[in-house]
């Protein structure tokens, strides 16, 4: 699919990690094996809440990489790199941004609140252009955000919306494991 070039792809994991059978798991490894360059950032040890301390995770994976980057990131993945975007001016070839979770309005039971996501720096969500191409990968049935909103949030970013139909917040629970479709997007980003 993919000759090797500098291009590097960076995943930006939601709150959870690494889940073995989550998608961006799966196309790491398949990724790799085609000979993209990859990276992923760390878990953390400690903060695991913080806004600030994840977009600083994602600063220290992003040092040293020389060449393009994509990042593809999913759910909070996705505030983490919008926010970081904000904070510095690193060049990215591209990002896809897939089920960004919405924030503005009360998630359910067993999230964060409102007053716990303000404290720890994830509101108010950015709404400035992002200064990279981005495409951002909404489900029409997530429970952690609408696609209405998830929509209004993708034209205020400036990224090309990508209707998935009903795929829940697209993790292991919703049956997704494998994702094919992130590498196409992928692929669209790199060649841009």
């Amino acid at each position: 699919m993919k000759t090797i070039d500098s291009t590097t792809v960076v995943i930006v994991p939601g709150l959870r990690d690494h889940v073995p059978d989550h998608w961006q798991t799966l196309l790491a490894e398949r990724l790799r094996e085609q000979g993209w360059s990859v990276r992923t950032v760390q878990p953390l040890q400690e903060n695991k809440q913080s806004c600030a301390a994840r977009v600083a995770a994602l600063e220290q994976t992003l040092e040293g990489i020389d060449g393009p980057i994509i990042l593809v990131a999913h759910s909070v993945g996705t505030l983490i790199t919008v926010h970081w975007s904000q904070q510095h001016k690193r060049q990215i070839k591209g990002a896809l941004l897939a089920a960004p979770p919405d924030f503005d309005t009360p998630l359910p039971p067993g999230y964060s609140d409102p007053e716990t996501l303000q404290r720890n720096g994830w509101t108010p969500v950015p709404r400035a252009p992002l200064p990279f191409p981005s495409i951002v990968a909404a489900s029409r049935n997530d429970h952690l955000g609408t696609f209405e909103r998830v929509e209004a949030l993708a034209q205020l970013w400036g990224s090309r919306m990508v209707d998935l139909g009903r795929v829940g917040h697209l993790t292991p629970a919703d049956g997704f494991g494998l994702w094919p479709m992130a590498e196409e997007l992928i692929c669209e980003l790199d060649a841009a």
